[in-house]
Order: structure tokens, then C-alpha cells, then sequence
């Protein structure tokens, strides 16, 4: 599976490529972005180390590596990105991270309905994302996906699940 554009209403989600770091670089810079998930900004090469691994996918024939950054249609700016670690091609381990300067506009709850949409219409039916229970706004992102808390506990993060093929049309989230 590779991953295409996707359109939502504000943004189109771009397959990640290599010259995206130079501007992620800047969207990625603000220590606060990393205070539930640790670690700091990366460099402007680091970040071009990581995409390249990551646009070369994962050694695993099994593992599909989706990687998409958020285009901000009305600035042209790109905003965070999503992404989805889909095994078998039947479940998906999302996340999603939009810039601080870009937060509270609903841009992450838009891009990860739209990446959900998209890859239940490719036959994945799971979709599981590992939120830090107190980050309450990535929390509300996965409520709105229709994804719920499932009790489990993985590395200080709450784990939780929802069936892919629910999630219906991506505009409508």
C-alpha cells in the first residue's frame, strides 16, 4: 500500500517526501510539541534522515509505512503531518502531530478522519493509536474517530482501538 493525496475540506494530505523536511523542520521546531511524547525538535538533518527512511518504507513485507503532511490550502503552508504503520494490511497504528502554531483549528481531527477514511476504503478494518492520558486535545482527536480508550496501557500511553469500516465518508468527520 502506498499512500496517495487526500483531500479534506482545508487541507490536502501530501505523501511524504524528501523535500518536505527543510519547511517540517520549522512546523516540528517548538519544544512544547514534544511535551507528552518526549524528546525535542529534530534537526533539519535528522528530520531528512528520518524521512528518508521513512519514504524507503519498512524492511518488513508485511508492514505498510504511511506517512502524509498536512498542506494548508488557504496559506500553502504545511502544518504536521499523520501517519499509519498498517501490518497486514488489515489494522492501522495512527498518530497524528500538527505544529503548535497551527493547533486549535481542528486540523489534526481533519487529517487523521481523512487518512482513517482513506484506509478503510483500502480494506484496513483496525485502526489503534497510543495517546498520553493526560493530552487531552490527541485524546478528543481519537473520540472523534470513534476510537475508544480500551483499558490497555502501552509505555505510559493509553492505547485505543475502533473498526476502520465505521468511520464512513472522511468529509464527514
Amino acid at each position: 500500500m502506498l499512500p496517495e493525496p487526500i483531500r479534506t475540506p482545508r487541507l490536502t494530505l501530501l505523501p511524504l517526501a524528501l523535500p518536505h523536511a527543510d519547511e517540517m523542520a520549522e512546523v516540528l521546531a517548538d519544544p512544547a510539541l514534544y511535551t507528552f511524547t518526549g524528546g525535542g525538535p529534530p534537526s533539519l538533518g535528522e528530520l531528512r534522515t528520518r524521512y528518508a527512511r521513512q519514504v524507503a518504507g519498512s524492511p518488513d513485507p508485511d508492514t505498510d509505512w504511511l506517512n502524509w503532511v498536512l498542506h494548508v490550502g488557504t496559506s500553502g503552508r504545511l502544518a504536521g503531518y499523520v501517519q499509519a504503520t498498517v501490518t497486514d494490511g488489515r489494522t492501522a497504528d495512527v498518530a497524528w502531530v500538527v505544529g503548535t502554531a497551527w493547533q486549535g483549528r481542528g486540523f489534526a481531527r481533519e487529517a487523521a478522519s481523512g487518512m482513517a477514511g482513506w484506509l478503510a476504503a483500502r480494506g484496513v478494518a483496525e485502526l489503534v493509536a497510543h495517546v498520553h492520558p493526560l493530552h487531552h486535545a490527541s485524546a478528543m482527536v481519537a473520540r472523534d474517530l470513534g476510537l475508544t480508550a480500551c483499558g490497555e496501557d502501552d509505555e505510559g500511553e493509553t492505547v485505543w482501538r475502533g473498526r476502520a469500516a465505521e468511520l464512513g465518508d472522511p468529509g464527514n468527520h
